[in-house]
């Protein structure tokens, strides 16, 4: 085969590829195989640039049976490990006096083998989360059983704990439920009409109870005409609840939760017609270190004081999805001490 048509066929693959002939010399590479490995590697030793051990293993064994390999490559492009797949196959009648050669094609698996690890921390979080609460139940029955069977004080007391215990499980399964519902619902677009002013204050007098037991003043500045926006009324009822609620828990230490509503015909951060909606605390604030991984699931900023309030880990998260369905943004800023601003921001 013409060397210019075997470079064409390698060329045409879509992903990085080469191929070496039995001289062991690379004697041809597309542009992707270029950009990752080096750009002068035709007519380079093979194992002068594939280096890594587990690859020139599978580049030999495909020259030496004529027959496929397969392995893996890790790179790295300068801002994350890539993981690459890397296939072997050995084709007759080309390269040096036609005496065949190994196409090796990399293919990018960086995306499934992080997909493949988030499954396994979600899993693992969820088991964490249920082993805790299902592990006082167990020793709270056994208790009961044995030496606090004839103390009605203690049974009362421990009885009180298993509710709560077995509330925190209920909270959790529903914020998983609530969880796997919005990322399936994540990519379809919202049709109704949501008057938004009349949603807020709604929302607001739902929670007057929660934040009038935590010593905490609800306020709602908005302007007086109706804002109106495409959207899911449950869904953004959820939202500001959860980061409502969040402010009165976390930040009511400073007595009073503002929310404040804001409409303009061109925001910076949409480019367009948009809303902002800032729920501003007076608390103790969040530490800087904590705010880009605050809507990851489970994490939290403050482990035991979430889980003390009831919390799941799983509330941002559900924020983050139900924004991202109706192509906003969420903001959050925040400094020790002086309290913070969680900021949804939606097109209109």
């Amino acid at each position: 085969m013409p060397h210019d048509l075997l470079a064409e066929m390698v060329s045409a693959v879509p992903m990085p590829a080469l191929m070496v002939d039995q001289t062991e010399r690379i004697i041809a590479a597309n542009t992707d195989a270029k950009t990752l490995l080096g750009q002068n590697i035709e007519g380079r030793h093979y194992a002068t640039i594939l280096r890594q051990p587990q690859v020139i293993d599978a580049m030999e064994q495909s020259l030496r049976t004529k027959g496929p390999a397969k392995t893996r490559h890790l790179a790295n492009d300068g801002a994350q490990d890539t993981t690459f797949e890397v296939q072997c196959r050995y084709m007759k009648g080309v390269g040096a006096v036609d005496g065949g050669a190994v196409m090796a094609v990399f293919q990018d698996m960086t995306h499934l083998e992080q997909a493949s690890q988030m499954r396994r921390d979600f899993v693992a979080n969820v088991s964490h989360e249920l082993r805790t609460p299902l592990t006082a139940l167990m020793g709270f029955i056994e208790t009961l059983r044995g030496p606090a069977r004839d103390d009605v004080a203690a049974r009362e007391r421990f009885l009180q704990i298993m509710n709560d215990e077995a509330n925190r499980m209920n909270r959790l399964v529903g914020d998983l439920l609530s969880l796997n519902r919005v990322e399936s619902e994540e990519r379809v677009r919202p049709k109704e009409q949501v008057e938004l002013i009349g949603l807020l204050q709604s929302t607001l007098n739902s929670l007057r109870p929660l934040a009038e037991n935590a010593s905490v003043t609800l306020t709602l500045d908005a302007p007086s005409e109706p804002i109106t926006l495409t959207g899911d009324s449950d869904q953004l009822r959820q939202v500001f609840t959860n980061l409502i609620e969040n402010a009165i828990k976390y930040g009511g230490s400073g007595g009073v939760v503002d929310v404040r509503l804001t409409a303009s015909e061109r925001d910076t951060a949409m480019r367009g017609p948009a809303v902002r909606v800032q729920i501003c605390d007076k608390g103790p604030g969040i530490d800087a270190v904590h705010l880009p991984r605050l809507t990851e699931r489970f994490y939290r900023a403050d482990s035991h004081r979430s889980r003390e309030l009831g919390g799941t880990g799983l509330g941002l998260a559900i924020v983050k999805h139900i924004v991202n369905r109706h192509r906003g943004r969420l903001r959050v800023e925040s400094d020790l001490g002086k309290g913070s601003v969680f900021t949804v921001i939606l097109p209109r």
